[in-house]
């Protein structure tokens, strides 16, 4: 048989009888029965047995049902993990006339050849030209199992099927997870010009929608890549009134960047239309809710980021959905107090970054338990019950010194903690509170202020590790503009220590921006020492944010860094062989990520 490629499509053999393929790594298919033929992904024939299995990496559930094929009872479906398979289909070869693909018979599974027929079901459907066509006639399967099959494939192999198959093309018509965008409709700006695309995008997706039942869309996604303009608001209009019917569970609408002109029309998810709605993405559009809103009882995650709502808009909407577990603010400037009603009893995950004109955030969710800022100082911060938070991230100035000082009594349950400090002004104090149960630990520090600020203790960090005596993993990354710290090699005199630990549980370290500071080298050698449980440390000098090994760079090279920045990843390397290497346990693995040869031009 000839070299097949995954996805949907006709191929023949070398008795050039035709098969239907069906193979994607978003579909996993296998027939097994003395009428249907199948081939693993090296080509090779799988016995023949009465079973028939049907698996998708998106099911969570496993289903077994029974119907009969040529009277032979055939098993079921197996929703799990498998393999990638190629089910090849014989299809048998008969003639037909234009009225055959004008009216479909669903249940017969024809195939039309892709040699008679091209495009997509979009331009074809019930419109295709011409007198007789070759049409192939396959495996007799009830409407419903052609269906969930087609269901399950990826949109672009779905397409391609239903331009070979009638049984398909019913079924394209009720097709439940529509995602549009220039990737998943293959298009390139770069090939034929921004405008072209545009274009392109607005009629395919137009074409498809008008031609769209409306019935069983369970996913609807929009991805615009080109700016809005007021022309564009009725082609939106058009394709959300299409596809949100009170089926859909997910809506996703993601505005071409510059603007939020586009006004969401609300009403869509008024008169129940709303209620099977889990999932709300909005991106860079208006949305102006009122209280003609309706309940949003199946809403369980709302994600708005750079919308443009003020926070009793936002209010709205939250008073309406009782079932929320997820809620994500994302750059929504208008947005000055945010309340979160008692009501949510369900909200266990909030998320609020960038809000510029952001002054309160007011949580009085009982069951919080992860919560995400990033925000500056001014913003207060009244979260409510916080003994359920486990997991905490927060990013603004001055958080690790009120992290370590604060949080021990206020979440005394945290497991998970992540902060961020742009501006830090204190050392970390060492107190006798503790993070009874905290297992993971990543601080990000970043001095961004110039050589005459004063530096940073990284040795004070030290005292976390004191606090935490269930702590697992433990991850530091420095980031500064300029070496504004004492050098171990400029005083390598009387190196600090603290009593030994006894941590029964912290394997794990690791240090990115690793430099040759005196501080950071004392709380490396603290951790060598007195972690008695270490097995893994991991020291990475500064790196560039594109390294010639990511798959994403073209160039084979990495991007340039300062030179200053460069001659001290080596001097950071020469500390570490120095200071740290010669104390590392046998027991304990030690990476080292050295600066790589791309810069060496640079020096």
């Amino acid at each position: 048989m000839r070299k097949e490629e995954k996805g949907t499509r006709v191929v023949f053999g070398e008795d050039e009888q035709p098969r239907l393929v069906l193979s994607s790594p978003g579909l996993r298919l296998r027939f097994r029965s003395p009428q249907f033929s199948m081939l693993d992904s090296n080509g090779n024939s799988i016995l023949h047995r009465a079973e028939w299995i049907l698996s998708s990496p998106r099911a969570n559930t496993r289903e077994r049902l029974g119907f009969q094929i040529e009277d032979r009872n055939i098993t079921s479906f197996d929703f799990s993990s498998r393999r990638d398979i190629g089910a090849v289909i014989p299809i048998y070869k008969r003639r037909a006339t234009r009225s055959d693909v004008a009216s479909p018979n669903p249940g017969n599974g024809s195939i039309v050849s892709r040699a008679k027929i091209k495009g997509s079901p979009c331009q074809q459907d019930d419109d295709s030209q011409g007198g007789e066509i070759e049409l192939y006639a396959g495996p007799s399967l009830p409407e419903d199992i052609w269906h969930l099959i087609h269901s399950l494939m990826p949109m672009r192999d779905a397409a391609r099927a239903a331009c070979v198959s009638r049984a398909f093309l019913q079924s394209w018509r009720r097709y439940p997870n529509l995602t549009f965008s220039d990737k998943t409709l293959g298009l390139n700006g770069n090939a034929c010009g921004k405008d072209e695309s545009d274009r392109v995008f607005y009629r395919i997706v137009d074409c498809i929608l008008k031609k769209h039942s409306g019935i069983g869309v369970k996913t609807l996604k929009i991805q615009m890549a080109s700016d809005y303009s007021s022309k564009d608001s009725c082609y939106l209009n058009s394709w959300l009134q299409t596809a949100v019917t009170p089926r859909i569970e997910e809506l996703t609408l993601i505005m071409g960047p510059g603007n939020t002109k586009y006004n969401f029309p609300c009403s869509l998810l008024s008169n129940g239309c709303g209620d099977s709605v889990r999932y709300l993405h909005l991106v860079r559009c208006s949305f102006r809710p009122t209280v003609t809103l309706g309940c949003l009882r199946g809403l369980t995650r709302l994600h708005l980021c750079l919308v443009r709502i003020t926070g009793d808009k936002l209010g709205c909407v939250l008073s309406h959905s009782f079932a929320l577990e997820q809620l994500e603010i994302r750059y929504c400037d208008e947005i000055i107090c945010l309340k979160v009603p008692r009501l949510l009893q369900r909200l266990r995950y909030l998320e609020v970054f960038g809000c510029s004109r952001l002054k309160l955030i007011d949580n009085e969710a009982p069951y919080l338990s992860s919560f995400l800022f990033e925000g500056d100082n001014t913003v207060q911060l009244s979260l409510g019950e916080t003994l359920q938070i486990k997991n905490l991230y927060m990013c603004r100035s001055g958080i690790i010194f009120f992290a370590r000082s604060k949080l021990p009594s206020s979440m005394p349950n945290l497991e998970n903690l992540t902060i961020h400090s742009h501006r830090e002004r204190a050392s970390t104090p060492v107190l006798r509170s503790k993070f009874l149960y905290l297992k993971h630990l990543i601080i990000h520090l970043s001095e961004t202020g110039t050589p005459s600020s004063p530096a940073y203790d990284y040795f004070s960090l030290a005292s976390f590790l004191g606090a935490a005596p269930s702590l697992e993993t433990f991850g530091l990354n420095v980031y500064q503009l300029y070496m504004q710290h004492i050098s171990i090699f400029a005083d390598p005199t009387d190196l600090r220590q603290m009593r030994k630990q006894q941590h029964h549980n912290l394997k794990s370290v690791r240090i990115t921006g690793f430099c040759s500071a005196k501080s950071l080298v004392e709380l490396t050698c603290h951790v060598i020492e007195s972690i008695t449980s270490l097995e893994s440390l991991t020291l990475e000098t500064r790196q560039s944010v594109l390294r010639c090994s990511d798959p994403a760079n073209k160039s084979g090279k990495c991007t340039p860094l300062p030179k200053d920045i460069v001659v001290e990843g080596h001097r950071a390397v020469l500390a570490i062989r120095t200071y740290i290497e010669p104390k590392v346990p046998s027991k304990v693995k030690l990476h080292v990520l050295e600066p790589c040869s791309c810069h060496n031009a640079e020096l």
